[in-house]
Parts: structure tokens; C-alpha cells; sequence
């Protein structure tokens, strides 16, 4: 079996490398990290991730920016993204679905069941 390619986005590096070492510790995912929307848009372009994680809050390109921006692309529509964010009033979470995410991570996050977490929207 292949494995899966996830990108998780977030303008925090210390929080991008907690995130992809708990990803991996699913034997069956392939994690790359991104510091900005932008950054993330190129990369999903070229290496066609399974799943993107996405930063609710970053400068410049913010998580839903990004989200619009990608799903206005060939290949963008076709792989979920999820929101890892520590915005989660009623309001913000309905915002983020109604964009098409396929779902809301709370932020900090599990690291133990982060991954597990990460495989249940690979599934939906």
C-alpha cells in the first residue's frame, strides 16, 4: 500500500515539527510542513497530498484564504482539509465548514492521537 501524503500548515515551526512527529507515528503517512498559505498552495501543486491540515491564523494568506485559494485549483478539490485552530466558537467553526473544510482540530492538539485523529478525515 502507498502511503498517505499529509501537509500540515502553521506559521509556528515549533508547532509544525510537534505536528509531523505526531503524524508520523502512523507508519502509513508521509508528512511535509508549510510556514505560510502561500507556501502550502505550492506545495499541494506538486506533490498532491491525501490531506491538508491547515492553521486557522496566519499572516498574509490566513487558513481560510488559503482554503478558497485551493479549492479554486485542478487538484485542489479533490483531497480534504481540516482546520487545526484554537478558534472555536460556534461562529468561527460554522465559518470554516461552510468554506468546505471537512472538519475542526482543536488547538493544542493530542500529540497521541493526533494522527488518529488525521486518519478519520482521510476516511470521510
Amino acid at each position: 500500500m502507498s502511503r498517505y501524503r499529509i501537509i500540515y500548515v502553521d506559521d509556528e515551526a515549533d508547532v509544525r515539527e510537534i505536528a509531523a512527529l505526531a503524524l508520523e507515528f502512523d507508519p502509513d503517512f508521509e508528512v511535509m510542513t508549510c510556514d505560510s498559505g502561500e507556501a502550502a498552495l505550492d506545495l499541494a501543486a506538486r506533490w498532491h497530498p491525501h490531506l491538508m491540515l491547515l492553521d486557522y491564523m496566519m499572516p498574509n494568506l490566513d487558513g481560510p484564504g488559503t482554503l478558497i485559494r485551493l479549492r479554486q485549483t485542478p487538484d485542489g478539490a479533490h483531497f480534504p482539509v481540516a482546520f487545526v485552530t484554537a478558534r472555536l466558537q460556534s461562529q468561527d467553526v460554522a465559518r470554516m465548514i461552510a468554506l468546505g473544510a471537512a472538519g475542526v482540530v482543536p488547538k493544542p492538539f493530542d500529540v497521541m492521537t493526533f494522527a488518529a485523529t488525521a486518519r478519520k478525515f482521510l476516511r470521510a
